[in-house]
């Protein structure tokens, strides 16, 4: 690829390892990242150099903007991958990049601090004649937040401007609460994000949380590659996704998708990003908010398009245009993603890190597994529980389903608890069988089986 011939890969786990085959794929050197916890990981041990960041702790590693960028610097690297989490979303991190002198595989700086600010993302999103859920700007005191929400109805949400990834927001019930809330949204913030910056949104219970995928390059070509759904979450953090929405009317389909592409159009957007939306009972959707980088669910729609995600965002920013056109984009069959996660549903969800003494990983037709585990590692305590994705396809949705239901009894792990026991459970509910739950819905099944 003109312009990039070595590519550092500031993350960790499955994605670090998805990203260094993606390199190798494209004819691209790969340099790892690694502290000291994952020293001798099997991304490390793939790529074609290695350097050591850090300390275990991310923020003495993976969080360190100056130790990555030293890496990038002695390793030789002429572009940075960052992945999600850690600094995918740091618009700081991204100039920084850029300012010496490498090609950041994301949207540009001042991009990805527009869309993560949720204030200035939901008036972008209305500048672009997409809908917003009724709300608010920035919150300047109790007084202005106690009026506007007189305004919007109550049940409301107030959420962190900087918020992302679920965190940050906070449900009031009835205009008594929203003093407290407030004061606690406030110090939340603060503390997470270093902004206690708030705004107000009005509530839509009962909503499905439908995302699309966006490619962007910089010769103005913009594309979707459909939508998943993202329904089946726990305190906001996703369980399973689907590609693509199930019992979703093709003219809906269409409306949300142009809204999506309209979107990163006007923000001039560059790279793979997804935009969120909240999909109501009586069909109306509203703008939720625009991840600017790879997504986790990614292989799902990888596997209904057939289109390689992580080569796009190589292309782009290399400085090539997209190598397929909306024409050539075409929903084939089903996928679904099973997070599946090193924490134990009986101890509320308690991470549970360890030595992975057993990992038995399934396989056959349609059945993909995406991790950067193998079994002798141990777990950390330091980094997000996911140990591995199941990704299973198949010609319709219950032929995917019934694959990830066989994945499941073919999965074996020991030595720390997981959540794959619950996601067999979720496999066979009748509500998931049938499509179409909405965003509380785990919560409550939860709540019922206890």
């Amino acid at each position: 690829m003109a312009g990039i011939r070595r590519v550092l890969v500031a993350n960790r786990g499955e994605i670090a390892l998805r990203v260094v085959r993606a390199c190798h794929n494209a004819g691209l050197e790969a340099v790892a990242v690694y502290s000291d916890a994952d020293r001798d990981s099997r991304w490390v041990r793939l790529a074609d150099d290695a350097v050591h960041i850090g300390a275990s702790a991310a923020t003495k590693s993976y969080l360190n903007a100056d130790a990555l960028l030293d890496a990038a610097r002695t390793s030789g690297a002429d572009a940075v991958h960052p992945g999600y989490g850690f600094l995918s979303e740091n618009g700081e991190f991204a100039r920084r990049v850029a300012d010496a002198g490498l090609r950041f595989v994301g949207p540009p700086a001042s991009v990805i601090e527009t869309m993560g600010d949720k204030a200035a993302a939901r008036a972008s999103a209305q500048e672009a004649d997409v809908p917003v859920v009724p709300g608010t700007g920035p919150m300047a005191d109790e007084a202005a937040a106690a009026s506007a929400a007189d305004g919007i109805g109550f049940p409301l949400l107030v959420k962190a401007a900087a918020g992302g990834g679920g965190r940050g927001i906070r449900p009031v019930g009835s205009p008594d609460e929203l003093a407290a809330v407030l004061k606690t949204a406030r110090a939340e913030a603060r503390a997470a994000f270093g902004d206690d910056t708030v705004y107000l949104e009005r509530a839509v219970p009962g909503a499905r949380h439908i995302e699309v995928q966006v490619l962007a390059d910089e010769h103005g070509n913009v594309v979707h590659a459909y939508e998943r759904d993202c329904s089946v979450q726990r305190r906001r953090q996703k369980l399973i996704e689907e590609a693509p929405a199930p019992d979703l009317a093709p003219g809906l389909r269409a409306e949300i998708t142009a809204a999506a592409t309209r979107l990163a159009a006007h923000v001039g957007y560059r790279g793979a990003g997804t935009v969120e939306f909240l999909l109501s009972r009586d069909g109306d959707f509203h703008f939720l908010e625009m991840n600017t980088r790879i997504q986790v669910e990614h292989p799902i729609t990888e596997c209904v398009t057939g289109l390689d995600l992580v080569a796009e965002q190589l292309r782009i920013a290399a400085g090539e245009p997209l190598s397929v056109r909306q024409e050539d984009i075409v929903l084939e069959g089903a996928a679904v993603e099973l997070r599946i996660n090193a924490e134990d549903p009986d101890q509320g969800f308690m991470p549970a890190p360890g030595e992975l003494s057993r990992f038995d990983l399934p396989g056959g037709p349609g059945v993909r597994v995406d991790t950067g585990l193998v079994a002798g590692d141990r777990i950390s305590p330091f980094y997000d529980s996911m140990i591995a994705k199941l990704v299973c396809s198949g010609a319709d949705r219950d032929q995917a389903l019934g694959r990830a239901e066989q994945a499941v009894r073919e999965l074996a792990i020991e030595g720390v608890a997981t959540t794959r026991s619950l996601h067999g459970a979720l496999l066979a509910a009748p509500e998931v069988r049938a499509g179409g739950v909405h965003t509380a819905w785990l919560e409550d099944w939860l709540a019922e089986a206890r």
